[in-house]
């Protein structure tokens, strides 16, 4: 077991922060099979959230071998508070790609792929065709295979993103997060909005054999009150899963934590979130949106 790094801050930025609480810890993992996870991202030249984004739980996951992969390249056309992933003006984007995914899903042999890319607003489609085009790549090498998406909200295109993406498979887990409580949106999230966040939500919900995800990250000064309000609306517009981690500063760059969110904290929310009648939840410090997402696979490892 090894602590997390993490970033010193000026007290008037964190005022009440110092240090990580002794139950954020990162599991190192089996280095052989990470290193065999690794080879495959690696030699297949593809991105994973896991790296671009700095995720805590890389080691574990890994080492399971499993990887997020991040579709449309590692520069994201908005700009975050909280995130890792660079961002700027993309350019072009790889046509092969979804071949290359493939085939690093079939040299790892997974059973469940999770799939995400940076927002792409510069296209018109906002990547809605790359992530068709992977999609059908590998429902056409292994038809039972589970399959799960983290997609941007789509802008202004989401009924034509929806129609392109299902079009390559109708049974899957869909996922978009909106990652926090509405008030803070304007630091946290900026140029995304948390009504549009919601409504490709409720859209997704309404896809037959489709399975709506969301995720929220805890600790940048949201109440308690406003947790559940978000859970309540998640709910309302038919999100069957949902995921709640501590947000963890990447670099001093980033939005600094406000609050690290203890165990009994996160217990709390998952009692809650169950008693709403969400069919899946995970919530802890080092939860992230597809942080053991195989498991309870329900919709989405259904062949088409």
């Amino acid at each position: 077991m090894l602590h997390i790094p993490v970033s010193e801050s000026t007290a008037s930025e964190q005022p009440n922060i110092s240090r990580m609480p002794p139950w954020i810890r990162q599991q190192l993992g089996n280095h052989t099979h990470y290193a065999l996870t690794a080879d495959a991202v690696r030699s297949n030249a593809l991105h994973t959230v896991c790296e671009e984004a700095r995720c805590p739980n890389r080691g574990e996951c890994w080492s399971r071998g499993t990887a997020t992969f991040m579709l449309l390249g590692d520069v994201c056309t908005r700009a975050c508070g909280f995130c890792a992933v660079k961002t700027g003006r993309p350019g072009g984007y790889d046509r092969d790609e979804p071949r290359r995914i493939a085939d690093a899903v079939m040299g790892m042999g997974l059973d469940y792929v999770v799939l995400t890319s940076v927002n792409r607003d510069d296209l018109p489609d906002g990547g809605a065709q790359v992530f068709a085009d992977t999609l059908r790549e590998l429902r056409r090498r292994k038809p039972g295979i589970g399959l799960e998406l983290l997609t941007p909200d789509f802008q202004q295109c989401q009924d034509a993103a929806i129609d392109t993406i299902l079009s390559a498979s109708s049974q899957l887990v869909w996922g978009h997060n909106v990652e926090t409580v509405p008030r803070l949106y304007h630091t946290v999230r900026k140029g995304s909005k948390y009504q549009r966040s919601l409504q490709l939500l409720e859209k997704v919900a309404r896809q037959p054999g489709v399975e709506a995800k969301s995720s929220l990250m805890l600790g940048l000064g949201e109440s308690r009150a406003e947790v559940l309000d978000v859970l309540r609306d998640l709910r309302a517009v038919g999100v069957q899963r949902v995921s709640l981690g501590q947000y963890l500063r990447p670099t001093r760059q980033h939005l600094p934590v406000q609050e690290y969110v203890t165990p009994e904290t996160f217990n709390d929310y998952e009692q809650e979130a169950r008693s709403l009648g969400f069919s899946w939840v995970k919530a802890g410090a080092l939860v992230r949106s597809s942080y053991h997402a195989e498991e309870q696979q329900g919709l989405g490892n259904r062949p088409v």
